[in-house]
């Protein structure tokens, strides 16, 4: 079996990647490993209207839940901050039923939809053509397909198979510098408005936030992502996400007026921030969660996701057309990728970071410093989920700058 594109992975990204090989002409071939496309579910289902029209679909019945317009950030102390963007920022999907609908994409521009297919691993006709600076040999990629041991023949591979990815070790790429282990329930829950979503940074949820978003008025997703060197700092015996959700859902004292007990679903998973230096190699390309694509401020992936994977498939499909594969003809996905989100996944971890940082008591001082009118007015018309730092920018040149840098301290200066 000869293909001039690979894609393993059939989530939203690799969808795209193999959608958008498949329009530049490439025979291509999409392999998911388990038995259906979007299943199981890994990812809270909050997508901006941005991320939905960059995978090129439209809202639609058949994935969308909900529409979100703005959000409630909660500050340890009880306090919150009212966030309206009075007008639909973002849907609450069925991660299944969009990501079928990508699939069904990829499947109608001719690409091989492949299921129950796992890569084990693979080899190269020719290793050594690389180094001696040759255009680089086909990839034998190792698959088990309905149990059966399978060898297929790529020009290229591209590895869009999520946070634990094997194309990226069996190419011997670095992983994400940093990935935030997460727990979600989908659960009974009285939405103050089911419009907004509400945000819990702090102690219940150590170097990130605990969120919920409704899917109606009366059931949430509930969940929690963490950095784990936070989480042991903390003290706690437990340092576990399900330990941290559980005190989240019994001690705080919102979520627990609210939540009536049990669970819908349950999810654990993990987000993948920080891109390593380098997302291809002779033949293999990384994109999405595999290549540490994810926002570091919202731990969102499909954006950015979708985008680089657009990329990833037209320099693919003209690489393996050309007969060139080698990593100096593909780093052209690298260059495009980050000329496009580099800086702002940057802006976005040096957020993270310092956000990730800061005591209870420090976030109720800043929560509290942006509750005025000017700056709620300034976040209304430049906030953004996926480019936080157009908002930072807006917020340091506002008439609001000396009370923003008494609340950010020097912070602020550092972005830019």
């Amino acid at each position: 079996m000869k293909y001039d594109v690979v894609v393993v992975g059939a989530g939203p990204v690799g969808s795209t990647a193999a959608r958008h090989a498949a329009l530049n002409g490439a025979k291509v071939l999409l392999l998911e490993e388990h038995s259906s496309i979007g299943s199981p579910v890994g990812c809270t289902g909050l997508l901006s209207t941005r991320a939905v029209a960059e995978c090129e679909l439209k809202p639609s019945e058949k994935f969308v839940f909900n529409s979100v317009r703005g959000a409630f950030v909660h500050a340890p102390d009880g306090q919150y901050l009212p966030i309206d963007g009075r007008q639909t920022k973002a849907y609450v999907v069925s991660r299944k039923n969009f990501d079928r609908a990508l699939a069904v994409m990829a499947v109608e521009e001719g690409v091989e939809l492949s299921l129950r297919t796992r890569a084990v691993g693979f080899e190269k006709e020719n290793p050594e053509a690389g180094k001696k600076g040759k255009k680089s040999s086909p990839v034998k990629l190792r698959v088990i397909k309905n149990g059966r041991l399978e060898t297929i023949c790529a020009s290229v591979v591209i590895g869009a198979d999520g946070v634990k990815s094997r194309i990226a070790s069996y190419a011997g790429l670095e992983k994400p510098a940093r990935v935030l282990p997460g727990i979600q329930i989908e659960a009974p829950y009285a939405s103050e408005d089911s419009h907004f979503v509400e945000l819990f940074p702090g102690s219940f949820a150590p170097g990130f936030f605990a969120w919920t978003v409704p899917v109606d008025e009366k059931v949430s997703r509930i969940a929690l992502a963490l950095e784990p060197r936070l989480a042991w700092k903390s003290g706690q015996k437990d340092c576990s996400p399900l330990f941290y959700l559980e005190k989240f859902l019994h001690s705080n004292p919102h979520v627990k007026s609210r939540y009536s007990g049990g669970m819908l679903d349950f999810v654990v998973g993990g987000i993948p921030i920080g891109p390593p230096e380098k997302t291809v190699s002779d033949g293999i390309m990384l994109v999405g969660d595999a290549a540490g694509q994810a926002k570091p401020t919202s731990g969102g992936g499909i954006y950015t996701g979708a985008f680089a994977a657009k990329i990833a498939g037209k320099v693919a499909a003209n690489a393996a057309l050309e007969g060139d594969t080698s990593a100096k003809r593909l780093s052209e996905y690298d260059q495009l990728w980050r000329k496009g989100l580099g800086k702002e996944l940057e802006i976005g971890m040096k957020i993270h970071d310092y956000m990730g940082k800061l005591e209870d008591r420090q976030l109720n001082d800043l929560i509290g410093s942006l509750n005025t009118p000017s700056i709620l007015n300034t976040i209304t018309e430049y906030g953004d989920m996926d480019h936080p730092s157009i908002l930072m920018r807006k917020l340091m040149f506002s008439g609001n700058s000396l009370r923003l840098m008494k609340a950010f301290g020097t912070f602020l200066g550092t972005l830019f």
